[in-house]
């Protein structure tokens, strides 16, 4: 039973926050020697780790292009129409978030700007458990090569039909059928078979998001994700709507998380009941009704104010909010979610937006993937000599103030009589 109670219950809300935050202690514990002889034994300790904990039964987890293709050539043409139709959404969203090279004058003989470039390469990986993920492949992917990142590899334990077909859709052909730490190590740090990425992206499970987190500064990573989470903050709205988004959510794993913000006690015990009706007929309620129970409620807030207030502390991964909430008022959330027809299931799949987000509360710090991600901005700064007489002054003062004698004499010394012979 999905429980309700009042926001005054500061106890409850507590409890609900420390719940869902992501303890990756115990995860890294059991990595840390995945890692470490991956690191030292490269694809003898991956094989080792890929036969034992991924089921692999080949002598490489090297995926032939013969089986990307065969996998294409299955794919039903609905799934086929789909992919296009997200794919297509999901490339149109990244490149209008490309940052601008820009070179432009900034006055008395200076000149700045910035370059965009794209990183070399990159390491996808993509969960393979409970539920094959091929959308969470073109959410890793399609903004990687609207960057224009040459090498996008894959790594997917177990990946399903869909997950080849798509990868072949999507004309990557650099597949790895291995998942775990033990992915997470070979892109890091490189083995005979794959060679170590720029950046490894994409969820995974605890031991996943712990191998990232080790080895962030081997490779570059997204962010460390968690358990999946929802907030829904509405004053009106379809019970039967609202429950449905949080069984969305509570479906993916036990420890998802979805939370009713709510000033009208009578739509969240409607909404109550609808979770409890709908739990009965969902093929995945094993699961769906222990996250519920577990992680959930539905909190009574004094307004709508008030509910703000308490989804930025939460900070969610997905927030969803009534028309009548002022996106002004909204400052930490992965991604948001407008209106009663703006269910969480489309950006999931292809509404175009990122679904790759940030867990934990780690929506205070930064959004979900996306292009620039993919991208590293470089600096561009040219002086005349008029230029650099003009801050002269303040590049010596502040020197001298540091102690870096050299750094004020490279400037002073462009300005001094040349001794002895002309310029070289």
């Amino acid at each position: 039973m999905l429980r309700i109670f009042s926001s005054r219950d500061r106890k409850a809300l507590d409890a609900l926050l420390w719940r869902r935050s992501t303890r990756l202690s115990e995860a890294e514990r059991v990595v840390e020697p995945i890692l470490d002889s991956v690191r030292e034994r490269g694809d003898a300790a991956l094989l080792e780790h890929a036969r034992a904990l991924d089921g692999l039964q080949s002598g490489t987890v090297r995926v032939p292009a013969s089986e990307l293709r065969e996998a294409r050539a299955q794919l039903q043409d609905g799934f086929l129409d789909a992919v296009s139709v997200a794919s297509a959404r999901i490339r149109a969203y990244a490149e209008r978030q490309m940052p601008s090279e820009w070179f432009e004058p900034a006055g008395n003989g200076i000149e700045l700007g910035q370059l965009v470039r794209p990183l070399d390469s990159v390491g996808a990986y993509i969960p393979g458990g409970r539920y094959p993920l091929p959308s969470t492949l073109m959410m890793a992917a399609v903004p990687a090569r609207a960057a224009g990142v040459e090498r996008v590899a894959v790594a997917s334990p177990k990946p399903s039909p869909e997950t080849l077909g798509t990868a072949a859709l999507l004309g990557l052909d650099e597949v790895y059928a291995v998942g775990g730490a033990q992915a997470i190590a070979a892109f890091a740090f490189g083995t005979q078979s794959i060679p170590r990425v720029d950046r490894i992206v994409g969820p995974g499970n605890a031991y996943v998001a712990a191998a990232k987190k080790l080895l962030a500064g081997e490779a570059g990573i997204d962010f460390v994700a968690g358990p999946t989470e929802i907030v829904l903050l509405f004053d009106e709205g379809d019970p039967r709507a609202l429950a449905a988004d949080m069984l969305a959510q509570a479906e993916h794993d036990v420890d998802a998380a979805a939370i009713l913000l709510t000033p009208a006690r009578g739509l969240a015990e409607a909404v109550a009941a609808e979770v409890e009706r709908q739990l009965r007929s969902l093929p995945t309620r094993g699961v769906a009704s222990e996250a519920i129970r577990r992680n959930s409620a539905a909190v009574v807030t004094e307004s709508i104010s008030e509910a703000c207030a308490i989804a930025n502390r939460f900070a969610p991964e997905h927030l969803a909010v009534s028309e009548s909430v002022p996106l002004a008022a909204i400052r930490h959330a992965g991604s948001v979610f407008v209106g009663e027809w703006s269910p969480e299931a489309a950006g999931d799949y292809a509404a175009g937006p990122n679904h790759v987000l940030p867990t934990g509360g780690n929506s205070r710090l930064r959004g979900g993937l996306s292009v620039l991600d993919y991208v590293k901005i470089v600096s561009v700064q040219k002086l005349s000599e008029r230029g650099l007489r003009q801050l002269a002054p303040a590049i010596t003062t502040l020197a001298r103030a540091e102690g870096l004698e050299a750094h004020a004499r490279s400037i002073e010394i462009r300005f001094a009589p040349a001794e002895g012979a002309g310029r070289a």
